[in-house]
């Protein structure tokens, strides 16, 4: 008997949040689970929300008004927060999609993180880091749309919501990402030093927040092959990687800045 599907609230923050990207975030919870609770809120008197109108009705979402009762205060923030805590109390939820590119939502993702429920985060690449961390998965908006497969590198004409793909060297410089990705290919290592490649993407799960889109490769394993760190193989429709010695890291990191 296959496993009952994952019920999933997807929570946005309307303020924060474009109305344009939401079918693809869609697309992106349907792979976690089913989306039954879906609400999204804000001040729908507000001129700015008048994109959300026709979205709202074609995905069934539903809208939860929160006048603002101070200027430059968000009272619909603390809405999402009391209504997040009240589906929690409620245990029917295996997890939580929070959309915003607003740090104060971090709080909320850790309190649902002690329950044991997963919380997917998607924001503008402006999302400060600690929502960003504090997420099970986070994924940016401008990231959707990339699929699975490999994202297409990206010219200077390209348009805002393209991400482009970060070079070897840039991945290299950025320390927490080598260390999380070594760490993650160390603790699934067997016998033979290599690591199988759906393990090591589970440890990396576990660890941090990670979507290899968000670097601009559609795959983990496009990434890995990309920083020039790891060896990778295919066994069947397997596939393996493993650290590189550190003189053969450091000969593959010269030519690729080469």
């Amino acid at each position: 008997m296959s496993d009952p599907e994952k019920r999933i609230a997807l929570l946005i923050d309307a303020d924060n949040a474009p109305a344009a990207k939401i079918d693809e975030v869609l697309a992106e919870v349907a792979r976690f689970g089913v989306a039954n609770v879906r609400r999204a809120y804000g001040n729908w008197k507000s001129p700015r929300l008048k994109g959300w109108e026709s979205v709202l009705h074609e995905y069934a979402i539903r809208p939860i008004q929160q006048f603002a009762y101070s200027k430059g205060k968000n009272a619909s923030d603390m809405a999402m927060v009391i209504d997040a805590m009240d589906l929690l109390y409620a245990r029917n939820l295996d997890g939580f999609a929070i959309v915003s590119s607003d740090a104060d939502f971090t709080p909320l993702v850790m309190r649902l993180l002690t329950d044991g429920v997963k919380v997917y985060g998607f924001g503008e690449k402006k999302t400060p880091d600690p929502f960003v961390n504090a997420c099970s998965k986070f994924t940016y908006l401008e990231a959707l749309g990339q699929s699975h497969a490999s994202a297409p590198e990206v010219g200077p004409d390209a348009g805002d919501e393209a991400r482009p793909r970060k070079s070897g060297a840039e991945l290299r410089g950025d320390t927490r990402l080598v260390k999380m990705l070594r760490r993650a290919v160390a603790a699934s290592e067997g016998e033979d030093g290599w690591s199988h490649l759906g393990p090591v993407g589970s440890q990396i799960g576990n660890q941090a927040s990670f979507d290899p889109r968000n670097y601009g490769y559609g795959k983990l394993s496009d990434l890995l092959a990309a920083i020039g760190l790891f060896e990778l193989k295919k066994d069947g429709k397997s596939s393996y990687v493993r650290a590189l010695p550190k003189k053969a890291a450091a000969k593959a990191g010269k030519l690729g800045a080469a």
